[in-house]
């Protein structure tokens, strides 16, 4: 077994949800803190340098961190939920690919790193990509460190329970400014490369996407003796969304418009609910149509609401305008690996955030099932051999 998928082998059994299925490794709980200390030990045992900043982004370093530098990495939280390779495939292709260079007495010109970033997929606070946004400046500390999650636990609490200083928080202009290159592997999230038989793609750019929670009040009351007639149920409006956002969706080219939470309040089965959060995922790739389709959503929220006699909060969680992936550095990674096929993704990472501050790049490896942030996500171990390969390769190549 190679080095990639042995890594893979080792965490397999961290953070299995039996419920679910999959894995649920989430920002500072259990799982996800043993991974951090998996990741710390197999890179010191590959010589590497360890170090974390100030948003709890783990950094492994070729020799001495610098300027300019060429970073790689991704990350090891996941949804609820979700697959193996999601975000620890591109970290432990980085741990493998340095064993490449190292094994054949590779010296950079330039400072080589591995980035494992915190809360990319916002399984717990429910704002994707803490960690390098945070690091951007892009989200405020503030805003952040207040926020929430399912238990009623603030990210500045677990943050101080897991030995990381809430103070600390916020741009990191110091690492930031380290970064000369940052090229992401990551599985790849749909059938692009199916469609083309290839094992590996390069990233062109991703398309704009948020989230918004959509808060419905009415009357919480007693299921059996409220008579249909005297119900304020802001279960119903919630209802009439849920389909609503697929049929206006379906009116927008290759839009995609999703809820994948709900969560009626107080949730008893005989108890008619007081409100319902309910949260939507939209993404389009034509400019300014994320936002369009958004404002219609939330007109048909208000209308639905009004219908039932309750009333509908808005409240946009997050939202990230479309990132185009440096041209220069994108052809260069593909005319290097046998002018790999170029794909856009409607996937949300952290090199689209920082896309707007430093060259970056992704490559993309099979994945022959199309499905991801579920249990059936999957590479092929050949594939998964042929992408640490290929990260080498760019890592060389950009760095020597």
């Amino acid at each position: 077994m190679s080095s990639a998928n042995q890594l893979l082998a080792e965490i397999c059994g961290v953070g299995t949800d039996p419920v679910r299925g999959g894995y649920s490794r989430h920002l500072f709980a259990p799982a996800e803190r043993e991974l951090r200390e998996w990741f710390t030990a197999a890179a010191r045992a590959r010589g590497l340098r360890v170090d974390t900043d100030r948003n709890a982004n783990l950094w492994a370093w070729f020799g001495a961190p610098g300027a300019d530098a060429v970073v790689t990495g991704s990350h090891l939280d996941s949804v609820p939920g979700g697959g193996a390779y999601d975000g620890p495939l591109g970290v432990v292709c980085a741990l493998a690919a340095f064993e490449l260079l190292r094994a054949e007495g590779f010296s950079p010109r330039r400072p080589l790193a591995i980035v494992v970033f915190a809360e990319e997929e916002g399984g717990r606070f429910g704002v994707p990509c803490l960690g390098s946004r945070l690091s951007t400046g892009t989200l405020a500390p503030e805003r952040a460190l207040a926020l929430r999650d399912t238990d009623g636990v603030t990210l500045a609490e677990v943050a101080r329970a897991a030995g990381h200083d809430p103070a600390w928080f916020g741009r990191d202009v110091e690492t930031m400014g380290r970064i000369g290159a940052f090229v992401e592997l990551h599985v790849e999230q749909g059938k692009g490369l199916i469609h083309r038989d290839a094992p590996i793609a390069v990233g062109s750019g991703i398309i704009a996407h948020g989230r918004w929670r959509f808060s419905f009040t009415g009357q919480g009351n007693h299921a059996g003796t409220t008579l249909l007639r005297d119900r304020c149920d802001p279960m119903l409006p919630a209802a009439e969304l849920v389909t609503a956002v697929r049929r206006l969706a379906a009116t927008v080219p290759q839009a995609r418009a999703t809820v994948g939470r709900l969560v009626p309040v107080p949730g008893g089965t005989n108890v008619i609910a007081a409100r319902v959060d309910l949260w939507l995922d939209a993404r389009v790739p034509a400019p300014g149509s994320t936002r369009a389709l958004v404002a219609e959503i939330t007109e048909r929220a208000e209308a639905v609401a009004e219908q039932e006699g309750c009333t509908v909060e808005v409240r946009e969680e997050s939202y990230e305008g479309a990132a185009d992936f440096d041209p220069a550095l994108r052809d260069r990674l593909a005319g290097l690996l046998g002018d790999a096929p170029i794909l856009a993704t409607g996937a949300g990472h952290d090199a689209a955030v920082l896309a707007p501050f430093v060259p970056t790049a992704m490559l993309f490896v099979r994945n022959p099932s199309g499905i991801s942030h579920a249990p059936e996500e999957y590479a092929e171990p050949d594939d998964i051999d042929h992408g640490t390969t290929a990260l080498a390769r760019v890592l060389r190549e950009l760095a020597g």
